[in-house]
């Protein structure tokens, strides 16, 4: 059954955009396409593991996918009382149904966040979890932006041919950043066992080159290219023989592909001469920093001083963190480690990178240059702790252990330290006593469900950004207190302390209170007595999820009673007691988006065929059902960790009566 499922997986990720490009052009709704598509993906599951896998997978949930949409049309035609047959659609492409669906992903209508998050999730086939660390934002704020995106596709009637003219390059791009996130993702796969997922490189390489076929005169798209053909070129030598990474100035230069490279080359010659008189944009920019290290023998003769110049030109046009990071690798070779480590500590407050392990990475490898041994390893290991992706926090974990510092012994090889230690913690090095990650295992072992599903979000928080295996005996208080503000930079009082007593519980517990010395509570206002109780932590939590907490908290109305309310009620005395202040008030036409009928709080997906809702349950504009109570559950405790239950107490503790 584990090897069917993850067949489907493969055929799933290679497949789907095709899929959903070809349905698309059938039923003119990006998120009613997916949502086939998938329809087709769940047949697989219950059939392949009966039937077998069929011989040619990928066309057998296409056919299935056509069928279901054609069952949903001709029932369409039927609710609506029209009597339109489905068109005939072939079973090919006429035309290219994935850059279609490119540019319908990237619509004007959708802002930029969301256009990028759509098309990596109908195009790339990624997961919200996989998006949101290529944007490094949290999850429930990638699943708000597709879920929007999508509403928002279907309720403006754009329309879905390729476009042309001024608006092929006001679109274009949009489709650029897209087509690049694509290819970094399949460059440097954000989570999974493997440093690479070359499907996703091979198919943005596609794409680009269709991109430059309909925009010759482009020299970003041209650029583009340049800069993932020259990129892709050193894919057979990025990795060693165990699948480990092997960083640029380590590759054997033999292994890359030149025929690639004088591919790249070539497009940019394409890219200056479409460019020519004009400033180069971003893309011409690092494919310039690409075409440096292509054409230097060996990484001794790669032009830093060069490289950083083009870094510079990049962060004026692109001030971002990313870059800067980048500018400060480059400026770490051309001016020497400790130029270089300036600009990086300079970014270690920007809250965008809080979570990215290449900041701490590519500060280790500054760190270890300045002979400062043991700084690095910390660095290295809380870089390992970040990633998400198994091979390159094996490659991080192999250099900590590697990395020696006189007169110490490695965590992997140092016994226990039965003097400090908890009972049974793992411990780093000898007589350093237990590891951070160890040591929270082991005291949250030790309490209650509630409380240590409360301190759990906290600890959890703390492995990642000082590393899981860091000895708690390398850590000082400063540290721990510049990493906790750098965590939760804007946590509200009470969310703040919180953090900080599940913090000094488990450093009293190991035995190293010292740690909270420099951990300052935040002083909480006063509570007036009309205020309705602690509002849970909202940042981050989708329009949807805090218009309900809000008209909860601010009309006393039950729950149900919420969830029960139609968008016409609003004009009215607003149903059984629902009533609204200025803050939810201001949440409003953002969350019905121009609707004028049907439920107010929708769920993500519409029904499908067979499990049609009773009319009142169904928004007649956008085909999706009612909110449930249970999938608000779900979705409010996913976003704030607390429940809807939790809300009903806090209007008792305020002193506000249920109804």
């Amino acid at each position: 059954m584990s090897e069917v499922r993850a067949a489907v997986g493969v055929v799933w990720k290679r497949e789907s955009a095709r899929i959903v490009a070809a349905l698309l052009r059938m039923v003119r709704d990006v998120g009613l396409a997916e949502e086939l598509a998938q329809d087709a993906l769940v047949a697989a599951m219950e059939q392949w593991p009966v039937d077998g896998i069929p011989d040619n997978p990928g066309a057998w949930l296409t056919t299935i996918a056509r069928r279901k949409a054609v069952d949903h049309l001709r029932r369409s035609s039927r609710f609506d009382g029209t009597d339109v047959e489905p068109p005939d659609v072939p079973e090919q492409s006429s035309g290219d149904d994935v850059l279609r669906l490119m540019f319908i992903s990237c619509h004007p209508v959708l802002d930029r966040d969301a256009r990028a998050a759509l098309t990596l999730r109908v195009v790339a086939g990624l997961s919200p979890a996989e998006i949101a660390r290529a944007f490094l934002v949290g999850e429930p704020v990638i699943a708000q932006r597709i879920a929007t995106a999508k509403r928002t596709l279907a309720e403006s009637g754009v329309a879905y041919g390729l476009p042309g003219g001024a608006e092929l390059s006001g679109r274009l791009a949009s489709v650029l950043e897209v087509v690049y996130l694509v290819f970094n993702e399949g460059y440097s796969a954000t989570s999974g066992d493997d440093l690479m997922r070359p499907g996703l490189c091979l198919e943005a390489l596609r794409l680009g080159r269709l991109l430059a076929e309909l925009a010759p005169d482009d020299p970003e798209v041209h650029g583009l290219v340049a800069l993932m053909e020259i990129q892709q070129s050193r894919s057979a030598a990025r990795t060693g023989p165990g699948g480990e990474p092997v960083q640029l100035h380590e590759q054997n230069r033999g292994r890359w592909d030149r025929l690639l490279i004088n591919r790249g080359f070539a497009a940019m010659l394409r890219a200056r001469a479409a460019g020519a008189g004009a400033a180069p944009g971003p893309y011409v920019l690092q494919a310039a920093i690409a075409v440096c290290h292509a054409q230097a023998r060996t990484s001794q003769e790669t032009d830093w001083v060069r490289i950083a110049a083009l870094y510079a030109a990049l962060e004026r046009l692109v001030p971002t963190p990313v870059v800067r990071l980048n500018r400060a690798v480059a400026v770490g070779f051309a001016a020497g480690p400790e130029a270089g480590l300036a600009l990086v500590d300079a970014l270690r407050a920007d809250p965008v990178l809080r979570d990215y392990h290449l900041l701490p990475g590519v500060r280790g490898d500054l760190l270890l240059r300045l002979g400062r041994v043991a700084e690095a390893r910390l660095e290295l290991e809380r870089a390992a702790s970040l990633t998400r992706n198994a091979a390159e926090r094996d490659f991080l974990r192999a250099r900590v252990d590697a990395t020696v510092v006189p007169g110490e012994v490695t965590p992997a090889t140092a016994a226990p330290s039965a003097s400090t230690a908890p009972a049974g913690a793992a411990t780093g090095s000898a007589g350093a006593g237990p590891l951070l990650g160890a040591a929270a295992d082991e005291f949250l072992a030790g309490l209650g469900g509630a409380t240590a599903l409360a301190y759990r979000k906290t600890l959890g928080r703390m492995r990642r950004a000082l590393g899981e295996r860091t000895p708690l005996s390398a850590l000082d208080a400063a540290g721990v207190a510049a990493a906790v503000a750098a965590t939760w930079p804007d946590a509200a009082p009470r969310g703040w302390n919180r953090h900080l007593a599940a913090l000094r519980s488990f450093t009293a517990w190991a035995g190293v209170p010292r740690l909270a010395d420099d951990l300052k509570n935040r002083s909480v206002p006063e509570r007036s007595g009309s205020e309705p109780g602690e509002p849970p932590d909202l940042d981050g939590v989708g329009l949807r999820e805090r218009t309900l907490w809000l008209m909860v908290q601010e009309s006393g109305a039950p729950i149900g009673a919420v969830l029960a309310l139609n968008v016409e009620d609003l004009d009215g005395p607003g149903g059984p007691g629902v009533t609204w202040g200025e803050r939810t008030a201001a949440l409003i036409p953002e969350l019905i988006a121009g609707r004028t009928r049907g439920p107010l709080f929708l769920s993500d997906r519409r029904p499908a065929p067979a499990r049609r809702p009773p009319p009142a349950d169904l928004c007649p504009e956008t085909g999706r059902r009612r909110l449930s109570y249970e999938r608000a559950e779900y979705l409010f405790k996913r976003a704030t960790g607390r429940t809807l239950r939790s809300l009903r107490g806090l209007r008792e503790a305020a002193g506000i009566p249920q109804r």
